[in-house]
Order: structure tokens, then sequence, then C-alpha cells
């Protein structure tokens, strides 16, 4: 377990550092692949030994080497965040099929719930991914045709576009996002039809918590406030995956 979390760990640093990356440049419309990292206040190409996760800001302080701008120290905790669920994927275990699948899953996770949490958005190169490899890895884990998973994405889709569809129709405007729906078709690809209701039931426990919190900090809470439903339909994956549907033991 040691050495499969250390080597988890690891990559995950790395991917983290990846998914810190696109998390700015995907809602900046910058390319997320062949554009080399730079500082984003003087613009100068970073060398390698500058791009190592965590350590280079912690070496360089927080501050561009160049022009000692100020660097964010989201880069660090989203690179610790993509460490931290490689090390709970081998941790969670059930042989490389399934932790490479757990840790796949965390990382588009992780990303999706940023993009959302801080935009308000699920673009389709995110959600649709999503999709693909929880089908995909149905298939490896099972080592059988994905019925089960293909069936989850239908139900998925189907039931957040119907509930979209009757809260228009009765409010007169939007209460989801368009992405919503294709994020649910991933989870039901993911967690299967059957865990699709405890995800509803998490992401809903998660946004009343935040409601909560802030009327304890005393700040003001209207009808008509947003929340990244994303983001909380991301920890519900997350969670009904490692453990479960609620009431129901995990296979």
């Amino acid at each position: 377990m040691i050495v499969n979390a250390a080597i988890l760990g690891l990559l995950g640093l790395i991917v983290g550092s990846f998914l810190a990356a696109v998390s700015v440049r995907l809602p900046a419309e910058e390319d997320v692949v062949l554009k080399p990292s730079h500082c984003h206040s003087c613009g100068v190409t970073l060398k390698p030994w500058r791009l190592v996760p965590v350590v280079s800001w912690l070496v360089l302080r927080g501050r561009c080497a160049d022009c000692r701008a100020a660097i964010s120290p989201r880069y660090p905790l989203i690179e610790t965040a993509g460490g931290l669920i490689g090390v709970w994927a081998a941790v969670h275990g059930g042989g490389w099929i399934m932790m490479a699948a757990t840790a796949v899953l965390g990382w588009q996770l992780l990303l999706i719930a940023l993009v959302d949490a801080e935009h308000f958005w699920l673009p389709d190169v995110l959600t649709f991914p999503l999709i693909a490899t929880g089908i995909g890895a149905a298939a490896l884990i099972a080592r059988d045709w994905p019925v089960d998973a293909v069936i989850g994405a239908v139900a998925g889709f189907g039931l957040l576009w119907l509930i979209a569809f009757l809260y228009r129709v009765w409010r007169k405007r939007d209460g989801l996002g368009g992405g919503d729906p294709f994020l649910f078709a991933g989870a039901g690809a993911w967690i299967g039809w059957i865990g699709l209701p405890s995800v509803l039931l998490w992401a809903c426990a998660v946004g009343f918590s935040l409601v909560a919190a802030r009327l304890i900090v005393r700040r003001r809470v209207r009808g008509d406030d947003r929340l990244p439903f994303g983001s909380l339909l991301a920890v519900g994956i997350w969670l009904v995956w490692l453990y479960g549907p609620l009431g129901l033991q995990p296979a």
C-alpha cells in the first residue's frame, strides 16, 4: 500500500499541476496543451526547475523569479489536492485497475469542481470525457460490455434534464446550468443508475451546509443566490464511488 500510495501520490502532484493550469487557461480560452507554462505577470516562459509541483512555489516563496510578482497559492493547493487524491485512491485499494480508475475519477472531478466553483460553467470538454472514462472504466473493471454504465449515463442525463425542464416551466427561469445534465450522465456512467439518488442527496447536503455556514457568519442569503451545483455533484459522485449508495453496501 505504501509503494502504491507513493507512486499515485507523486503522479497526482504532476497531474494536479496540469489541472491547475487548465483551470486557468480553459476559461480564458488559452491553449491548454501546446502553450508553454509562463508567468501571468511578465510572460516569461518558466524553466523546468520552476515547474516542480509545490516545491518550486515554496522555494520561490510564492513569487516569480523574474518579475517578483506574487504567484497565487491556488497552484500548490491544487497540486497538493491532486497528490492527496492519488494517495486516497491507493488507500481505497481494489487492485491496480480500480486504483487507477479511482484516481482518474478524482482528478476529473477536481477540475470540474474548480471550474464550476469559480465560473459557474461546466464545459463539454470536461463533462463528455467524464462519461467516456466512466464507461471505459466499467468495461475494464467488469471485463464485459459496460451495459450498466451506459444505462446509468442515459438515466443520469434524462433525470437531471427533466428536473431542469420542470423547474423552467414552474419558475419561468433556469434553475440548472446546461452542463449539469451531462455531468450527471458522467455520474451515472461511473456509479450506475442505482447510485444517482445518493449523489443528489450528498450534493443537497453539501449545499445546505454551505448555506448554513453563510447564515452562521451572518451573511445574507437570498432565494436567487447561485450555488455551483456542478461542484456539489462532484462531491456527491466522489463519495458514492468510494463508499457506495446510501443505505447499501459497496460492491
